[in-house]
């Protein structure tokens, strides 16, 4: 065999980031670092969440191959999941049917990418790094870009984007909600209208809802999760699909359980996708989720996880913004801060320059110029979003002090 076998594929987003620290003498863990760059949630104790799950009971049949749609007591129970909290009153509800667990979200998008059809895919920048791969590797995608700009504070208005899905012929359009890298939440008669419109043109809305529990409204805990599913009208006939799961709002990332929400003919085909890329989750981790996933459990946990962390989304922002970064958009939900560190001295004064400089100080910090999402380097010249940085407050509240206080020391000496 040789290297000329495989082609050279870059890292992308964080584990660009990861390796480049690596170089420096960071290691996963490390108490006297700070990563501010990692997209995990602490995963230890928070106050007023159940405490975290240590063991796993497990039935002789769960030693044997599993459904590769994942177990039926799962899926039924991220049906029940969504119809509580989103479907409440409505004549039309999720059913296992309508479910398909996948080891993790990256996972659930490999399948979405295989199981598309040809078509336009539109996609926003800034938006997840993982898209970029996505689209570069499923070469039967013709993606099209939908620029957010800071001086709209990062969002699209209803009635352009269904001007864009007209104009482009666009198919499908792929989005985290609440966004990452932004923290931009598209919620209330906002998402109904972008429900709607799929529904008007017959445009698949492909919803990355990894962070639906994370809603703040200044610097609070909001009321409660987001979903397109509250709009969905019929969940077998809407061209809506959700992707979410357990590493975020419930703070087991290394679980790698993640789920699809969809109409059942779309349920359908990502299985037969995933039965050649994956063949199915494992059984013992889909076990455990069933408890996570208990109604007063989870709602326990998520409400626990809105409260601290808009404690930490404060702490975050109002430090930063006293170094001189500016946000242009609210944060409104995720775990990040996107802001534009322009106006800092240099070389603090764009997103590569300010990670490696961090570097020095020991925090991990992610260029925002990651985040332009530009399948196949389709779009030659300097990234508008080079100014910019996401910062992540996912680390324990001690661990994230610290390194605010070595960012401000790294501003304040430069």
């Amino acid at each position: 065999m040789t290297t000329a076998t495989f082609r050279s594929l870059p890292f992308m987003g964080v584990i660009r980031v990861n390796n480049e620290a690596m170089k420096v003498g960071w290691r996963m863990g490390d108490p006297d670092w700070t990563n501010l760059g990692q997209g995990q949630p602490e995963v230890g104790e928070i106050p007023g969440a159940p405490a975290r799950l240590s063991r796993i009971d497990l039935a002789p049949t769960d030693h044997a191959y599993g459904p590769v749609e994942g177990l039926p007591e799962l899926r039924q129970a991220v049906a029940d999941h969504y119809n509580r909290l989103f479907r409440h009153g409505k004549a039309s509800r999720y059913t296992p049917d309508n479910v398909a667990i996948a080891a993790g979200g990256r996972l659930a998008l490999s399948r979405i990418g295989s199981a598309l059809n040809t078509g336009r895919l539109g996609y926003f920048t800034p938006d997840y790094t993982a898209y970029e791969d996505m689209m570069t590797t499923f070469q039967r995608i013709d993606p099209a870009w939908i620029e957010l700009r800071p001086e709209a504070g990062f969002r699209i208005t209803p009635g352009a984007l269904e001007d864009r899905v007209v104009s482009g012929g666009i198919g499908a359009l792929l989005i985290s909600n609440p966004c990452n890298p932004t923290g931009v939440v598209i919620e209330g008669d906002e998402l109904g209208q972008w429900v709607a419109m799929a529904r008007r043109r017959n445009c698949t809305l492909l919803m990355d809802e990894f962070y639906s529990h994370y809603v703040f409204t200044g610097g609070r805990a909001g009321a409660g999760p987001v979903s397109a599913a509250a709009f969905v009208e019929d969940v077998d006939r809407d061209p809506v699909v959700i992707v979410d799961g357990l590493t975020k709002c419930y703070r087991y990332p290394g679980w790698r359980v993640g789920w699809v929400l969809a109409p059942r003919e779309v349920i359908r085909t990502m299985t037969a996708a995933g039965s050649f890329l994956d063949g199915g989750p494992g059984r013992p981790i889909q076990r455990a989720a069933l408890e996570v996933l208990r109604p007063e459990r989870a709602d326990r946990e998520t409400g626990a996880v809105r409260a601290y962390f808009a404690e930490k989304q404060h702490l975050t922002v109002t430090r930063l913004r006293e170094l001189g970064v500016e946000f242009p958009a609210e944060p409104r939900g995720t775990f990040y801060a996107w802001g534009s560190v322009a106006k800092l001295p240099a070389p603090l004064n764009d997103g590569v320059g300010f990670m490696k400089e961090g570097f020095t100080h020991r925090v991990l910090t992610v260029p925002g110029e990651y985040f332009d999402v530009n399948p196949n380097r389709s779009r030659p010249g300097a990234s508008p979003l080079a100014r910019f940085v996401r910062f992540s407050f996912g680390p324990p509240m001690d661990n994230l002090r610290a390194g605010l206080d070595r960012l401000a020391a790294m501003v304040r000496g430069a």
